[in-house]
């Protein structure tokens, strides 16, 4: 078994099976999870019969990090290679003194949003805790070669969070545990999803106090069906009652991710019916410039119509910014990451 990706009360438990104490267990993911280290033989004040019995049964083991791509902009792809040969991708990327990682949740993505290069992959299979807690773990380490330490995590990465939720909440909890996990605030954790509403009040339900953001892309169903074939499941009424009920901290907002695709959703009527769609909900926009992907069927809009569509929100009183993606060069950018498939799968 991989000890990643394990909950700290799972580590005492395994402990007493060993003989020792839960105290043992508590000592083997402050290791882990609050020093990063990563070598049983390292962990100086676990005794030495203890250290062998868990060699015996567990393994402390990282995603193998196959390649890290750097952009003009600073940020960095990094390439993820399984035990099974799948790849994944996530994303490092500094702004000031803040650096947020971009992490992924499944193999490829089985909801085909037109304007997403992922989702020409189709869904091969979900991410384990590990897997998904692993790539935060290897992404520190190397900004520690640097003296930092990533500061946000977003789950927008490849993989919709929501449909491998089980794996998501227990990744989640490592990453909030103050005491013996990782240690972030759960305010600096924003998951991100297509919109499957009974995973938003899964998710809400397991009071995790995490950000939420909705990829909405349309603010029409006849649009939004057109890009996004998951809202024939959950229109945009569904959706916003949905969003509605979602739990909120006094000062937390729902974030709302809109890709702008010229001639197809970046008009004046647009926005103002984005506007009409948002009221009452505490929310900011994200407006995202389409990054263009070989083969894709649209365009980045021109700045003006970029600029036009934010000014029409901020004039009905909605906070709005336009989200320049960072590793648009190293195909790193949103809506752009794509990896191969283990051989014998694409067969």
């Amino acid at each position: 078994m991989n000890l990643i990706g394990m909950l700290p009360s799972e580590m005492e438990d395994l402990a007493v099976e060993l003989g020792g104490s839960r105290y043992r267990g508590r000592q083997l993911a402050t290791w882990i999870y609050r020093k990063g280290v990563l070598s049983l033989g390292a962990m100086s004040d676990l005794p030495r019969d203890f250290r062998v019995a868990l060699a015996e049964r567990a393994a402390v083991a990282l995603p193998e990090t196959e390649r890290v791509t750097p952009s003009q902009d600073g940020s960095r792809k990094l390439v993820f290679r399984l035990d099974d040969g799948s790849r994944v991708s996530a994303v490092l990327m500094p702004d000031d003194d803040r650096i947020t990682l971009c992490l992924s949740t499944q193999v490829g993505c089985g909801y085909a949003c037109a304007f997403c290069l992922t989702g020409t992959m189709g869904l091969e299979r979900n991410l384990t805790s590990a897997e998904i807690v692993g790539q935060l773990l290897a992404a520190n380490a190397l900004a520690l070669e640097e003296g930092r330490r990533v500061t946000h995590l977003v789950f927008m990465g490849m993989g919709e969070p929501l449909a491998n939720l089980a794996a998501l909440v227990k990744a989640i909890r490592i990453l909030t545990d103050a005491r013996l996990g990782v240690g972030y605030s759960p305010r600096r954790i924003t998951v991100s999803t297509v919109g499957l509403v009974s995973g938003i009040g899964r998710l809400g339900s397991e009071n995790l106090k995490v950000n939420l953001a909705i990829s909405l892309h349309a603010a029409s169903d006849e649009v939004r069906s057109r890009l996004m074939p998951v809202n024939q499941s959950w229109n945009l009424g569904t959706l916003m009652e949905a969003v509605r009920r979602y739990p909120l901290a006094p000062r937390q907002r729902v974030f709302f991710e809109y890709v702008l695709l010229e001639g197809v959703n970046d008009s004046p009527e647009d926005a103002r019916q984005l506007a009409r769609l948002l009221r009452g909900v505490r929310a900011k926009v994200n407006l995202i410039p389409f990054n263009d992907w070989e083969g894709a069927p649209f365009r980045r809009p021109a700045l003006a119509r970029i600029l036009a569509f934010q000014s029409t929100l901020l004039d009905a009183g909605i906070t709005t910014t336009v989200r320049w993606s960072k590793g648009e060069d190293i195909g790193a950018a949103c809506g752009q990451l794509r990896e191969p498939m283990p051989e014998a799968s694409a067969t």
